[in-house]
């Protein structure tokens, strides 16, 4: 009997385990539970710290634009920050397709800290970008529901 009870301990534990993660990650990833921050509006963060263009276009451009575009997210906000800012300001394409985002009504930031360092704070504001310091506005956009991808 003893053999038994180990055997069923050792497939049902799993089993249950199993059964309670999944019925977490679906109450964790409800929509209706997490598409509204603290003010009742759906918002996004997008941090972009890639240097990596192929990254850059096929994904982060791609998607920032289309959640604001398609009205996936009533507010959505773009942070360049890190070897973003040296790719963006060397690259023409990027910069156009940051344009299209800044007319489709996406807010363009970025950490002053990092276009200082690639002597960059002059031409982002040509672009349209808020630069500023960084550190305590992100806090408190995590802090207050933002829905945050990073890349």
């Amino acid at each position: 009997m003893a053999l038994s009870r180990k055997s069923a301990v050792f497939f049902l534990l799993p089993a249950a385990i199993l059964f309670f993660a999944a019925a977490l990650f679906f109450i964790a990833s409800d929509p209706v539970a997490q598409e509204k921050s603290a003010d009742g509006q759906s918002k996004l963060l997008v941090v972009w710290t890639s240097g990596d263009k192929e990254v850059a276009m096929k994904m982060v451009y791609m998607y920032t634009f289309n959640a604001k575009k398609q009205g996936w997210f009533d507010e959505v906000r773009f942070l360049i920050w890190g070897p973003s800012v040296k790719l963006l300001i060397e690259d023409a394409e990027l910069q156009e397709y940051l344009k299209k985002m800044h007319d489709a009504g996406v807010e363009l930031q970025a950490c002053i800290a990092c276009s200082n360092m690639y002597g960059a704070t002059d031409k982002l504001r040509e672009f349209g970008v808020e630069v500023k310091g960084m550190g305590k506005p992100l806090t408190d956009m995590l802090k207050s529901g933002w829905t945050t991808l990073t890349f």
